[in-house]
């Protein structure tokens, strides 16, 4: 938390590298243009409903910590936000998803086939930007994450048919999946302004620690019994999906107890009365309070390591995006 100790809004956290924020914005609009009638007005609608922009954020303000924030930061930034912006196009393809932040998603409005042409194209340019200025470890810290996100989906998926996730591959799952993501902003927007190995892992540990609290968070979420962020609770659990509360529910069960539970993760895990009775039972075995405490440990982790860099502005407006990110409510 900052020295008042109180929780900063994201407009609040971007005052300071405002104009930074715009020049970011400017290149990424540039990138994405395209001469193609149809995929500019793609495009021009993924820049009208996109997010808060927390990942190019990142990236201006890990930029700042170490040095100052320059042309290569832009265009990291910009890198990353293309690779993200990608897979979630492609996500929303692979989910039969319809919406996206209460809009409807590019599959929805164009149809798959033009869906997954568009995140191409979007992939595409990052590499071509990235190239084309010879920001090559930029390119390498970015696609690293890339193909940490799509390992970690494949093996979540891999496990989710025989439901026998262990803790330890939790979180080599989230940490694939989510975190190399944010990893990668932290890297990216360092070496965009220094070059000590160093310095950009210890960085990239900082992305790796928030995301993999974020996503417990995220999971915690699910066990909700009103979700305070408007995602629907026993989305995992109708999806199959087994997280942190749930390999702890498991863990803390007796071989009877966990054969029933199977049971109903596998053939009735869309019916509303089995979610409750999950619910019910992770509450009931201390699964969320532990899912919290791990929670905890990780942002722990995070800021501590973050701390290890000179105090600075760019260093509290990072702890407060750490804090924003993984305690949000929406």
């Amino acid at each position: 938390m900052s020295p008042a100790g109180t929780m900063k809004d994201l407009n609040t956290i971007k005052k300071p590298i405002e104009q930074d924020v715009k020049a970011y914005q400017k290149v990424f609009r540039d990138t994405v243009r395209s001469k193609v009638p149809l995929l500019d007005i793609i495009m021009q609608y993924i820049l009208k409903t996109k997010g808060k922009e927390i990942r190019p954020l990142i990236v201006l303000y890990s930029a700042k910590l170490v040095g100052e924030i320059n042309l290569s930061t832009y265009r990291g930034a910009t890198i990353v936000e293309l690779m993200h912006t990608a897979t979630l196009v492609h996500d929303d393809v692979v989910d039969d998803s319809y919406k996206r932040r209460g809009l409807f998603s590019v599959n929805a409005l164009w149809r798959n086939k033009i869906a997954v042409l568009s995140g191409d194209y979007l992939l595409a340019k990052g590499l071509l930007l990235a190239v084309e200025n010879q920001d090559y470890n930029l390119l390498e810290y970015v696609s690293k994450a890339t193909r940490d996100m799509s390992e970690g989906e494949l093996l979540q998926l891999e496990k989710a048919r025989k439901l026998d996730v262990s803790e330890e591959v939790y979180f080599e799952v989230i940490r694939k999946k989510t975190a190399s993501l944010l990893g990668s902003c932290f890297a990216t927007g360092a070496y965009s302004t220094i070059k000590d190995k160093e310095q950009i892992e210890k960085l990239w540990n900082v992305g790796e620690y928030t995301g993999i609290a974020f996503q417990i968070m995220d999971d915690l979420l699910d066990y909700e019994k009103t979700s305070v962020t408007g995602k629907p609770t026993g989305t995992d659990l109708k999806e199959k999906k087994v997280t942190l509360p749930l390999i702890y529910l498991l863990d803390q069960s007796n071989h009877s107890e966990k054969q029933k539970l199977m049971h109903l993760i596998k053939k009735k895990n869309k019916d509303p009365e089995t979610l409750r009775v999950i619910r019910d039972a992770v509450y009931q075995s201390g699964g969320i309070d532990y899912c919290r405490k791990k929670m905890d440990e990780y942002k722990t982790k995070a800021i501590d390591l973050l701390h290890e860099f000179p105090e600075n502005e760019a260093r509290e407006a990072l702890e407060q995006i750490i804090e924003f990110t993984i305690v949000r409510k929406s």
